[in-house]
């Protein structure tokens, strides 16, 4: 089966490539004729999702798939949320995100969070999402090398380590995305 993986961003290629099964041909955008940047104006993180599957799909007709992840930060209400790409500006700098972070959370002592993952599968006309929760904690310093975006401040529920500390087989056998990848590979074999 080939999958047309909608995102540009290179840490999710890897991490979904990995977690999809051989059988599985993962394309990009690229790959397809799809250029240009993905639309991402939704409120939430489900409508993302959706708006990038089906913005590619509209222009290359195959199956595909796009994710929206959002860390939710309960001292903060939610936020970064679906903003958290875009958490310290319109650059997408990890390192400015998570100084943001850290600063917005100075002298507060609940440092739960969770990281949440929408996926959405577009194919014959029909528009899916699945769903992928961990819970954790937010460090008061980044630690560790691996991964991407916030993993150097997230550790995962029952974890000392943050996900940059972990191997890419570690964290992806417990995060956001192998869970929400995990319910997507379900309904692929279900059909």
């Amino acid at each position: 089966m080939e999958l047309v993986l909608c995102t540009r961003n290179p840490g999710k290629v890897a991490e979904l490539a990995a977690l999809l099964p051989s059988t599985c041909r993962v394309l990009g955008p690229d790959e397809v004729g799809v250029s240009g940047e993905l639309p991402e104006t939704g409120d939430t993180l489900e409508a993302n999702a959706v708006q990038k599957a089906r913005w590619v799909h509209d222009r290359c007709g195959l199956p595909c798939i796009a994710d929206d992840t959002g860390l939710e930060v309960d001292a903060l209400n939610g936020a970064p949320g679906v903003h958290s790409a875009r958490y310290a500006g319109e650059d997408r700098d990890p390192r400015a995100n998570m100084r943001k972070l850290l600063h917005a959370l100075e002298g507060r002592s609940d440092r739960t969070a969770r990281f949440r993952t929408v996926i959405a599968l577009i194919e014959d006309g029909r528009e899916q999402l699945f769903h992928g929760v961990v819970e954790g904690r937010i460090l008061s310093t980044p630690r560790g090398t691996g991964g991407f975006g916030y993993d150097p401040l997230f550790a995962p529920e029952g974890e000392e380590r943050s996900f940059a500390e972990m191997t890419a087989e570690e964290k992806n056998r417990i995060s956001h995305r192998a869970r929400a990848t995990a319910a997507l590979l379900e309904h692929l074999r279900a059909r």
